[in-house]
């Protein structure tokens, strides 16, 4: 599938800057699920400073903030050629050895509900993928899909208190949960092309286990199902920290507001 992509992220700014810097991973990657086209990033406000692959394997702008500036706008568009691999990306690529994403984070640590969820399942003569499934299938009876309940410090443990969240909680917790069932696993950010809209509020997020004689496989809990050609991955990472689309930070005083626009199209 050919999807053609936008993403607009405005920023801000209650009171000028005196200087910012941001890290992008906004570029999406030729890899074995997906083919890039073409694709260019732009800022207003701002300049594109170098760019990098991080350890992960994703690419990274670095980006300046023009000084005085009380707005900036980043955009990024680009075609992306995709195929329906059943969820599964297969072996590990980038820097990082499969075994460190069994390392616990702030976003992902282990605590009691993670604990309970686990012990909830039935796990009972059921193979890797069907174990995975089961947990998905328990993340989303127990904490619903439903915005503004957390954000983007929120970690796993508190959404499961809360009892609701979103994709980034979803995967949060599968993360967790996946990694105290003996599974190394990681968050991917990205976009979905929805069956019912061109336009979204943001992009997407889903989780990755890794799973022997298979690979990465990927688990969309939100939408419970493994990703397919609908699906262009960014980055990857430990927890959203790490695979954030737009992050850092900046010099000054007042605070910001951030309004994102994404879309997603099948091309013809």
């Amino acid at each position: 599938m050919r999807l053609k992509i936008s993403h607009t992220t405005d920023y801000q700014l209650t009171e000028p800057t005196k200087y910012g810097l941001q890290q992008l991973r906004i570029t999406p990657t030729t890899n074995a699920l997906q083919t890039v086209k073409e694709w260019r990033v732009e800022m207003i406000g701002g300049k594109l400073e170098t760019h990098y692959t991080d350890e992960h394997g994703a690419l990274v702008h670095l980006a300046s903030i023009e000084p005085e500036k009380t707005d900036l706008k980043i955009f990024a568009e680009g075609e992306v050629e995709t195929i329906d691999a059943s969820g599964v990306f297969g072996k590990q690529i980038g820097f990082m050895p499969v075994w460190l994403y069994q390392h616990s984070t702030p976003l992902t640590r282990i605590g009691q509900g993670i604990r309970a969820l686990v012990r909830s399942l039935d796990l009972t003569d059921k193979d890797d993928i069907s174990r995975l499934h089961e947990l998905c299938a328990a993340i989303l009876r127990d904490i619903p899909y439903e915005t503004g309940r957390t954000n983007v410090e929120t970690s796993a443990e508190d959404a499961i208190l809360e009892g609701a969240g979103v994709c980034q909680d979803h995967a949060h917790i599968f993360i967790a949960a996946a990694r105290h069932m003996g599974f190394p696993a990681r968050y991917v950010s990205g976009y979905l092309m929805m069956n019912d809209r061109e336009m979204q509020d943001a992009g997407h997020a889903w989780a990755e286990a890794y799973v022997e004689g298979l690979g990465w496989v990927g688990f969309d809990v939100s939408n419970e199902i493994c990703p397919d050609d609908r699906y262009v991955r960014l980055a990857v990472g430990l927890d959203y920290s790490e695979a954030a689309p737009v992050s850092g930070m900046t010099w000054g005083q007042g605070g910001a507001s951030m309004k994102v626009m994404v879309q997603v199209q099948q091309q013809q």
